[in-house]
Parts: structure tokens; C-alpha cells; sequence
């Protein structure tokens, strides 16, 4: 893996990034993902009757994790700007929508700090 900041960073980078695969693991397939320095585990746990509604609990924060396994979950999370876990929660629910969710689940997000935007 590489951060890059520049268009130029890009460019070296890609080419030796595909070595590097290619020589040691035969594969030179390369996935770009926006950087996120100071990311935080956001998470909405929402319920589905399966037949198009939903409802959300909240916005959960998880980004305090030894190992890649959260050791706490804060609720509701700190932090956020004003409308951010309305956002979180709308965003869980319109997926959950789309597929007729039924059962008790989580939406987990990458929220960038700096920029105050999510990903999912």
C-alpha cells in the first residue's frame, strides 16, 4: 500500500505497486482508495419488517479497536456535527429500503473527521 497526495506520487507509485504484486502474488491487479487519515467506525444498527420498513437506533461509534475487533462502542457517538447522525441514520435506512431488510442489523460507515463526509 501507498499514500499518495500528488498526481505524481500516483504515477510512481502505480507502476511499482504493480511490480510489487505481480512479483509476489503473480498478480498485478491494483484497487485505489481515497485516504482517510483521521477516520472513525461509525456504525447504525437498524431493524426490517422485510416488507420496506425500517427503523434506526441510532449512530454508534467504534473506532476504538485493538486487532481489527472493537473493544468499545460508544452510543451515540460524540463528536458529530449538527445533522450528521440524522444523515448516518437516513443513508442506513434507504439501503436497508432498497432490499427489503428483514432482521436486526448494522450499517457500518468510514466517517472522514476532516472533511466531515461518510463512506460505506
Amino acid at each position: 500500500m501507498r499514500v499518495c497526495y500528488t498526481a505524481d506520487e500516483l504515477a510512481e507509485a502505480f507502476d511499482a505497486v504493480k511490480r510489487l504484486g505481480q512479483n509476489n502474488f503473480s498478480d498485478a491487479g491494483v484497487f485505489i482508495e481515497k485516504y482517510i487519515e483521521r477516520a472513525r467506525h461509525l456504525e447504525v444498527q437498524l431493524f426490517g419488517d422485510g416488507r420496506g420498513e425500517v427503523i434506526a437506533l441510532g449512530v454508534r461509534d467504534c473506532s476504538v479497536q485493538r486487532r481489527n475487533q472493537k473493544v468499545i462502542e460508544e452510543t451515540p457517538a460524540p463528536n458529530l456535527p449538527q445533522g450528521m447522525a440524522e444523515a448516518l441514520c437516513s443513508a442506513a435506512i434507504q439501503l436497508a429500503k432498497a432490499v427489503n431488510y428483514r432482521s436486526a442489523g448494522t450499517v457500518e460507515f468510514v466517517y472522514d473527521s476532516q472533511t466531515e463526509r461518510f463512506y460505506f
